[in-house]
């Protein structure tokens, strides 16, 4: 087992405040518009993540939130970017159509030439995660197994789909994340997916962090890594140890309050990836 540090590579994220954050509808498993959201909590913790990405060295960029559009702090659901490339988002629920045209619209005014605007739908880096070699999709809730063709053309990257099948798990980033995008290393909660997908995880990636439920249910593989820290929730406690005893620097963070509109670390975090 790999013990020795490894070595961070800076990134560039784009994130939404949760200016207008509330749960006043339920598109997924978590979301309960009875127990009221503490906004200025949910700011504040926030604010601790972007803080921590840039003391990190990172690079993060602001999208303008809408009051129309609670769910816009989920940053990373609004496209897929690689080679500087975009591949836009097309939501499932019509409550979250919107957040994709705001998406769009901010990388056409940021010097982004090669958008595309999706014939599928597909939610972005909720369920297309890079690695050196792949792009992983999942499929089963939101996603179209359609939108997977459509991203291979595009980015002419090979694209491996993964059925999802707890609904709890909604997103493949609740429950895989990439650990080092350079050496195809990934840790993943095997009981999200199909046994046939678990069977090709296994063949892939034999050597992945398996998360168990409890680490899972706490939302410990929607994380963030730059190749040396991982950054996510503080209560998946259980990911701590084995992360560190492969050379990672796990770094907890606490999203409770995001975490009532079912997104926490990934979910507000979509890499700039290029360009």
């Amino acid at each position: 087992m790999r013990s020795a540090p490894r070595e961070a590579s800076p990134r560039r994220y784009l994130m939404c405040p949760p200016t207008h954050f509330q749960v006043t509808y339920s598109i997924n498993p978590w979301m309960d518009p009875a127990k009221p959201v503490d906004l200025g909590l949910a700011l504040a913790q926030w604010e601790d993540l972007r803080d921590r990405y840039r003391s990190l060295g990172h690079t993060v960029e602001l999208l303008d939130p809408d009051p129309g559009l609670p769910d816009m702090v989920f940053a990373a659901n609004g496209a897929t970017v690689i080679d500087g490339r975009v591949l836009g988002a097309r939501f499932a629920h019509p409550q979250r159509t919107a957040e994709a045209a705001a998406h769009r619209a901010w990388f056409r005014a940021h010097g982004y030439t090669e958008i595309r605007e999706p014939e599928h739908v597909n939610e972005g880096e909720g369920d297309f995660a890079v690695t050196a070699s792949y792009i992983l999709a999942g499929r089963g809730f939101r996603s179209s197994p359609l939108s997977h063709d459509e991203a291979q053309e595009f980015f002419g990257r090979p694209v491996i789909g993964l059925d999802l099948v707890d609904p709890r798990y909604y997103h493949l980033d609740t429950a895989l994340c990439v650990l080092d995008d350079a050496a195809d290393e990934i840790m993943y909660y095997p009981a999200a997916f199909s046994p046939g997908s678990r069977a090709v995880l296994a063949r892939l990636f034999p050597d992945a962090l398996l998360a168990d439920e409890e680490d899972a249910a706490a939302f410990g593989l929607n994380a963030v890594s730059d190749g040396r820290h991982v950054v996510l929730p503080h209560t998946a406690l259980g990911l701590f140890g084995p992360l560190r005893e492969r050379g990672f620097e796990p770094l907890g963070m606490d999203l409770g309050e995001l975490l009532k509109g079912g997104g926490s670390v990934k979910c507000c975090t979509q890499e700039l990836r290029g360009g």
